[in-house]
């Protein structure tokens, strides 16, 4: 599973336009000038008593207001509440905001925050200059390039967080402690651990030899180190990259 495609246009330091449309093929910081993302412009109409769940949510997806518009009322004429007309009347809200932020989830939570009486539509309208910066996975030290995204720089830190934390989760614990970072140009800026699967090798070392006890766990704790060392890659199930595409829910 990989997130929705977004095209990006990518600056490159000699003069040329790199189309960038998976994070794998972003090219090193230092050999491009600039990113520049697409821009739709979007309307959706909806009830009026959602406009503010709707502002929160555009605003919260990097979106610039343009203009709102009433349009005719729902209300019937026979309805006594005067102030019904401007509660339930039909608006027009429109935004300039990037793809990317409406192609994985923006639908289904403009649903549910207006009930399903909202709708939209978008068209792209250019492209725009953008902080955005790839996001790098690494299980047990080693890149998981199906992971990786592009996001805003502002955002990429806890992203970062967030997404090793859902890995916790997902990925089977191993017979030794399994490492998930997340990183920006090389630099790490989350990590968390897959907790070892912890054997008891006392089960059958009786009575009160504490010597020989503490032997046995030293053997343990080495043996974990050279698995860690021998195990370059660790099986990474299907639910983990579901999480890349779940990260805004």
């Amino acid at each position: 599973a990989t997130a929705p495609s977004v095209s990006y246009e990518v600056l490159l330091k000699e003069g040329e336009i790199l189309t960038v449309d998976n994070p794998s093929r972003l090219p090193e910081n230092n050999a491009y000038d600039e990113i520049l993302e697409p821009w739709v412009n979007i309307t959706i109409v909806s009830p009026a008593r959602y406009i503010g769940v709707i502002m929160e949510l555009v605003t919260g997806k990097r979106g610039e207001y343009k203009k709102i518009e009433y349009l005719e009322s729902v209300v019937a004429k026979t309805s006594a509440d005067d102030n019904a007309s401007s509660r339930d009347g039909r608006v027009m809200l429109e935004y300039d905001m990037p793809l990317s932020e409406i192609l994985v989830d923006f639908h289904d939570k403009l649903k549910s925050g207006t009930q399903g009486y909202a709708s939209m539509d978008y068209s792209k309208i250019d492209n725009r200059p953008a902080d955005l910066v790839k996001l790098d996975v690494l299980v047990n030290h080693e890149p998981v390039d199906a992971l990786s995204m592009i996001t805003h720089r502002n955002e990429a830190a806890s992203s970062g967080r967030l997404l090793a934390s859902k890995l916790k989760e997902l990925i089977p614990r191993q017979m030794f402690a399994v490492p998930i970072q997340a990183a920006i140009g090389g630099k790490i800026v989350a990590r968390t651990n897959v907790k070892a699967l912890r054997k008891n090798v006392l089960a059958k070392c009786y009575g009160g030899d504490v010597t020989r006890k503490r032997k046995l766990l030293e053997q343990q704790k080495k043996g974990k180190k050279r698995r860690m060392k021998m195990v370059g890659s660790i099986e990474v199930p299907q639910e983990a990259f579901m999480a890349v595409l779940s990260l805004e829910q």
